[in-house]
């Protein structure tokens, strides 16, 4: 998986202003991390499955997620960010 650039769905946006300023924050620091190395120990990447199969999943920290969808030339889809229930 390579990383060209980074696009956030509507509901991404919407969840991802709902969560704490320290919380946004890391997120911040994780996605900057993701850019660089996508394979950091610390983001904990890993494939979803039943469901959500076809999604991956970073941490943010031990309690928050992001799971985004690998597209196509490089372009990554953020599309959840919250607590382990957003795999729900």
């Amino acid at each position: 998986m390579q990383i060209k650039e980074i696009h956030y769905n509507s509901e991404f946006v919407k969840q991802f202003s709902s969560l704490p300023k320290n919380i946004q924050k890391k997120a911040y620091e994780k996605e900057a991390l993701f850019r660089k190395n996508l394979f950091h120990p610390s983001l904990r990447l890993h494939k979803l499955k039943g469901k959500l199969q076809g999604l991956w999943s970073i941490s943010i920290d031990m309690k928050y997620r992001i799971i985004f969808k690998p597209l196509e030339n490089g372009v990554i889809l953020f599309i959840s960010v919250g607590v382990h229930a957003i795999y729900e």
